[in-house]
């Protein structure tokens, strides 16, 4: 079993080589072919760019070098350099590179199994006026791998044995344990010579497909997307009045994104959504909504209501000096952003609810009355009497999420109708139960130690303000939403049922619509590649109507 997979920056992990770029100056200049190159081979291991990758020379110091090497070259040609040559637009071309998508996905599969791992990059220290281009670089490997040895720190370059050395012990594997992959032939075999397993980059579908051969995982078709556990986010707190505070993560920097999650959840239900937006370039923030996780969760089922929540929601954008942001919310947090986009429009640039329909409100009709008349909603009735449910769903944390996080192609033993007659959710259901194929241990064990700190009160405080939510929205204007809005449905959410949503085009004039067809409740798990798809092409483009500039890491 391999422990670890070590890929060789360029031609890999990012595209084009140096090289190439070397070649497509020459064509420009009308210079001949490798002539760059074939300057760097006679300056032999000392050659400007080599003793830049091996840490000994700036980039703005080798520029110097390598200029005078190559005016040295042409001479010895009988060649005149063209008077637009410099190092300075030569690594301008250099710069100009794209990551394989493809093989970061694979890298994100491979860490997802246990495999940790690793870019060698050869690479100089940037000190130059467009050093800016660099640190995005290394940005994103960092953000991607475990692990990212530099040449201009470790002292050697590929396909020096003490640069791969440096990568093994760092991660404390052995050779027989590592996979190998990069476009050179020499660090290849540089890699087989020390017992490596090693795979010669020529054709990135083929390389993928010799992985699985040896690893055993499918890294072909489409992957699930990186997710962030919770050391991989910076975490924050802010006071939104006195004794509460709500704790968020975030990652990213560009136009910012708030995520606000459902029940039974906490921020982590975000964690295949947080990197890719921000790698699109938006600052992503994801919050533990109040009564979660580690915010604050007051005992006053007041405390809960759409209002109370609604202005929190405004002073915790207001300490993070938010004056707009776009809010994305799934189940609760879907009611919660259509709410505010109902009585705090000017605060939001555009709105998005995952699963979670805008209700209409009827003055003259009680909402109380109104969930009773819904057969599907009658679990909510049985939430209304504190204590009674945080008793049962409390009782053995881990079989509750069992329960409750099923995909929609897996057997729910869960039926939401009938409960009271029952005098449980989980009554008649069995003590064992599987977990669902989109948790991992890890992942269940996050959300059963998040529970423990502050159980079910806070929660199931939201679903107790029903009359008190319709009172304060009967009170506000309800005229139409007429931000920039997403409503993204799921075909096997049983609750949540895309029908609800018939007509909101009426409440919404510039409402854009999105359905996953074979997904249920928890989209955001069951299918996240599918909904970052529909998210990030949506956030791209009422962002650039509105002239909001956007810089990706990708």
């Amino acid at each position: 079993m391999y422990k670890a997979a070590l890929f060789g920056l360029w031609g890999g992990v990012l595209s084009p080589h140096p090289l190439k770029s070397f070649q497509k100056v020459e064509k420009v200049l009308n210079l001949p072919r490798d002539f760059i190159r074939n300057t760097l081979v006679k300056g032999g291991d000392q050659n400007a760019l080599y003793r830049a990758e091996r840490g000994k020379v700036t980039l703005t110091q080798m520029f110097a070098e390598l200029e005078t090497d190559c005016r040295k070259e042409a001479d010895s040609q009988g060649l005149t350099l063209p008077a637009q040559f410099s190092a300075q637009t030569l690594f301008d071309e250099v710069r100009r590179v794209e990551f394989n998508n493809l093989m970061l996905d694979a890298a994100a599969t491979l860490q997802r199994q246990g495999i940790r791992t690793c870019v060698l990059a050869d690479i100089w220290v940037d000190d130059t006026p467009q050093r800016d281009k660099t640190a995005k670089v290394l940005s994103v490997l960092e953000s991607h791998f475990d692990l990212v040895v530099r040449s201009c720190h470790a002292g050697a370059k590929l396909p020096e044995p003490a640069v791969l050395h440096n990568a093994l012990d760092k991660l404390n594997v052995k050779p027989h344990e590592t996979l190998w992959l990069d476009i050179s032939e020499e660090s290849v075999k540089a890699a087989e010579s020390l017992g490596m397993t090693a795979v010669h980059i020529t054709d990135i579908s083929e390389v993928l497909k010799k992985m699985e051969k040896l690893t055993g995982i499918k890294l072909t078709g489409e992957q699930m997307p990186r997710f962030c556990g919770p050391e991989e986010v910076s975490h924050g707190y802010v006071t939104v009045k006195p004794g509460v505070k709500i704790h968020y993560v975030e990652m990213g920097d560009g136009p910012p994104v708030l995520l606000c999650h459902g029940f039974p959840e906490s921020w982590f239900s975000w964690r295949y959504q947080i990197p890719a937006l921000a790698d699109a370039g938006f600052r992503v923030i994801a919050a533990d909504m109040k009564g979660y996780g580690d915010s604050s969760a007051p005992a006053e089922i007041e405390e809960y209501s759409q209002e109370s929540i609604s202005q929190d929601l405004v002073t915790f954008m207001d300490k993070l000096g938010l004056a707009q942001v776009t809010l994305v919310g799934h189940d609760w947090g879907g009611m919660l952003v259509w709410n505010m986009a109902r009585c705090h429009p000017e605060r939001l640039r555009a709105v998005a609810s995952l699963n979670t329909p805008l209700f209409p409100v009827d003055p003259n009709s009680n909402a109380m009355d109104k969930l009773k008349s819904i057969p599907v909603f009658e679990y909510q009735l049985y939430f209304q009497e504190p204590g009674v449910a945080e008793a049962e769903l409390e009782k053995n944390l881990a079989r509750t999420f069992k329960l409750m996080f099923n995909a929609s192609g897996e057997k729910s033993l869960l039926v939401f109708s009938g409960v009271l007659k029952k005098g449980g959710l989980f009554v008649g259901l069995p003590e064992e139960v599987p977990r669902s194929s989109m948790l991992s241990e890890e992942d269940l064990q996050y959300y059963v130690q998040q529970y423990t700190k502050s159980g079910f009160r806070g929660p199931l405080n939201w679903y107790r303000n029903v009359e008190r939510n319709w009172r304060w929205l009967c009170s506000r204007p309800r005229g139409k939403i007429l931000m920039p809005a997403l409503m993204v449905t799921a075909g096997k959410d049983k609750v949540l049922q895309p029908s609800f949503t018939t007509g909101m085009e009426q409440i919404i004039p510039n409402l854009t619509r999105a359905h996953i067809e074979d997904c249920g409740h928890w989209t955001q798990m069951e299918r996240p590649a599918e909904l970052n798809k529909i998210l990030i092409p949506w956030l791209k483009e009422i962002h650039q109507k509105a002239s909001i500039p956007i810089f990706p890491k990708l």
